[in-house]
């Protein structure tokens, strides 16, 4: 639905574009569009490089076995059909720890091994499992600290302040994330009655 939303306000911008003999403006602002977009993600390649390097130092230096111990508490209560020595513990403790510091691309692959790990775990391989709906809220939820990815692209736009979203994005990600884990209980508590 949403690509015929997009190809139906393509088409129509191009049609009124060439109605009005102005289609030299189209091809302009389509080829700065691609140029910009080109420019903006290999700036990006530096932000996201230097934290997925970080995290994956992380991983090696047993940082994340010891946050997956400190936040043992939180998760298990947060994840109680999973077993303590768990193997997705530690890809969910990644993805949580790149979605708080704002880098979604990064936390893409540490969520699909968390959810890989919950379907192994899973009795029942057809159905998600109440773990695997709890991470999906926790991930699509998560706090973000430092909003790095869109710090890096308001730095690359030439924002004149480009970290003033930390304030916002700290309350706004902090709500949804509270929202998210009453909601994700609540429903888990009535489902088991």
């Amino acid at each position: 639905m949403v690509n015929a939303i997009w190809l139906f306000m393509l088409v129509t911008g191009i049609l009124v574009a060439a109605f009005n003999g102005r289609i030299d403006i189209v091809t302009a602002s389509a080829m700065k569009a691609a140029e910009l977009g080109v420019e903006t993600a290999f700036g990006l390649i530096g932000v996201m490089s230097l934290w997925l390097g970080l995290m994956h130092l992380a991983e090696e230096a047993g940082a994340v076995q010891a946050l997956a111990r400190f936040f043992g508490p939180v998760i298990r209560r947060l994840f109680p059909s999973l077993k303590p020595d768990s193997p997705a513990l530690g890809a969910i403790i990644m993805n949580l720890s790149a979605n708080i510091l704002g880098l979604g691309n990064a936390a893409t692959p540490f969520g699909l091994k968390a959810m890989q790990e919950l379907q192994n775990e899973n009795p029942h391989p057809e159905i998600a499992s109440q773990a695997m709906i709890t991470f999906l809220a926790l991930n699509t939820s998560c706090i973000t600290l430092i909003p790095a990815t869109i710090i890096g692209v308001r730095l690359k736009a030439n924002s004149a302040n480009p970290t003033e979203i930390i304030g916002t994005t700290i309350v706004a990600t902090g709500f949804a994330m509270t929202v998210a884990i009453i909601v994700d209980y609540l429903i888990r508590r009535r489902s088991r009655v």
